[in-house]
């Protein structure tokens, strides 16, 4: 077989800030996929992407040419509507737990593909996985049927959906290149548009407990996403959520998820719940369910139902009791939470006043820049605001 390209010329095209083109990328990441480009050479195109970044419409063919090395899932034949979510994490951000079976429990299905921990950040499948019995992976007709019958799957892309990602993300976390915007908005939207899902709800979270921790390039990869779902026919929409301190109590997988399941139980840290409320609101009203009263399916038992029901359909107990530390070490916070909220106001809404952003203890109020349009519990993107169906 003659290969269509060089791969050192496109290499060599990226590292002297020159663009790639559509055939030259599609080319490169299915060369890449059936191993014909080397790691070695990949790698030295994720640094010169790092270095000199993208353009607009070298990102879309990234993502497009990622998206065609696989399958695509399709909704169609369900008789709930779809809605997804996902977060670039951050320390104790464990919003997917709860979330999941909360939206779910309001008859809208939640089609949640997960990772493994990035970076320093944790991976909501390692988390699950210290449920006893619990399964990531699940064939595609199981996924499907479960989203039937209990409305909400956390689990693994399947190995057939955007492979070409799979073998990317891992080469990212060992070059030095997670912080790439091209890499990270191509990676999360391959995998979100190939699943097929109608709505999709992004959190990027900033700060120092997260990867991407300038607000600005936070936003800017926010808008990155938000434009690829739009090219793609996605309802999509993405919010900026701080994470410059942890979020809830509790870090590390099993003390996670017993702080969701507390959170389930109308119980839990008011960050927590806080933030979950708020993506619930913002996934339903995607799916067409404005005005869901959220809080009270944490209240009256749906939402751990719906839980209960995910848990043990994907093999696990929810009744089992969660590893513990053979050594625990319980941390006293330096200073108590606060417990202000800030209103939205017309004047901060959309010209930059004082904007509310979760913050992990407390709601802390922030000058944003003067394009932000705000809600009152989180900074959501303009670009996203414009996005809503």
């Amino acid at each position: 077989m003659v290969e269509q390209f060089d791969v050192v010329d496109l290499i060599k095209t990226k590292r002297d800030r020159g663009s790639l083109s559509t055939a030259q990328l599609g080319w490169l990441v299915d060369a890449y996929t059936r191993g014909y480009v080397a790691d070695e050479q990949m790698s030295a195109m994720t640094m010169a992407i790092f270095l000199n970044g993208m353009s607009r419409d070298e990102i879309r063919d990234l993502t497009m040419a990622m998206i065609a090395s696989g399958e695509r899932l399709d909704f169609s034949g369900l008789s709930k509507r779809t809605t997804d979510k996902h977060s670039t994490g951050g320390v104790g951000d464990k919003i997917t737990l709860p979330l999941a079976p909360l939206v779910a429990s309001f008859g809208v299905a939640v089609p949640q593909l997960s990772g493994r921990g990035l970076g320093h950040t944790g991976g909501t499948l390692d988390k699950l996985e210290s449920i006893p019995g619990w399964r990531a992976n699940l064939t595609n007709d199981e996924f499907m049927a479960q989203l039937e019958s209990v409305g909400a799957v956390i689990s693994a892309a399947g190995s057939g959906l955007a492979p070409a990602d799979g073998k990317l993300y891992a080469l990212r976390d060992i070059t030095g290149t997670v912080e790439a915007i091209p890499l990270i908005a191509s990676s999360i939207m391959s995998k979100k548009i190939a699943e097929g899902t109608g709505a999709l709800l992004l959190d990027v979270k900033f700060g120092s407990g997260a990867f991407m921790q300038d607000p600005a390039r936070a936003r800017e990869l926010a808008e990155t996403m938000v434009a690829l779902g739009q090219d793609a026919g996605v309802a999509i929409r993405a919010l900026l959520t701080n994470m410059n301190v942890p979020l809830g109590r509790a870090i590390g997988n099993a003390n996670e998820v017993r702080e969701s399941v507390e959170v389930l139980a109308g119980g839990g840290p008011a960050d927590v719940v806080e933030l979950t409320v708020a993506l619930a609101r913002e996934m339903l009203e995607l799916a067409g369910v404005p005005d869901a009263d959220v809080e009270a399916a944490l209240g009256d038992g749906r939402a751990m139902d719906a839980w209960r029901a995910m848990i043990a359909a994907q093999g696990g107990d929810p009744d089992a009791p969660l590893p513990i530390a053979r050594s625990p070490r319980r941390c006293a916070p330096t200073a108590p939470a606060s417990s202000s909220r800030c209103r939205r106001s017309r004047s901060g809404s959309r010209r930059g006043g004082s904007a509310p952003v979760v913050r992990a203890n407390r709601t802390r109020c922030s000058t944003p820049p003067a394009s932000t349009c705000t809600s009152s519990r989180a900074t959501r993107s303009r670009r996203a605001t414009r996005s809503s169906p």
